[in-house]
């Protein structure tokens, strides 16, 4: 059974940074990044693929934050510069197996979130 975990959420003031860390047991997937704010649906965040470790955006955060990797300790990060109110929600990492996708359901393994509140 494939585990996935995030850590790295807290409170940070408008402007500030956090990083998000992943891991995600048995081999090396496509990751994505998703988050959702109380009363609104998942929406993309930032995906990162198995093959080539290209890299994709939701519009909303697309200069502000940057997904990565790290085969040796097995992780994908999410670095989240200048943050927004608006960036508060409960963000989840996902993995899949193969391609990529910006879409929740195309990914097969969820973390259980982690909360990042960003006060203005």
């Amino acid at each position: 059974q494939v585990q996935v975990a995030e850590s790295g959420g807290g409170l940070v003031q408008a402007g500030g940074s956090l990083r998000l860390s992943c891991t995600a047991s048995g081999r090396r997937f496509a990751m994505g990044w998703f988050r959702q704010a109380p009363g609104k649906g998942r929406e993309f965040v930032a995906a990162i693929r198995r093959r080539d470790d290209s890299t994709y955006y939701g519009d909303s955060v697309k200069g502000r934050f940057t997904i990565s990797r790290d085969d040796a300790v097995n992780m994908v990060y999410l670095q989240m510069n200048s943050l927004r109110p608006e960036d508060t929600a409960v963000y989840y990492c996902a993995a899949r197996t193969t391609g990529w996708g910006t879409l929740d359901f195309e990914y097969d393994y969820w973390g259980q979130g982690t909360q990042v509140t960003v006060s203005s």
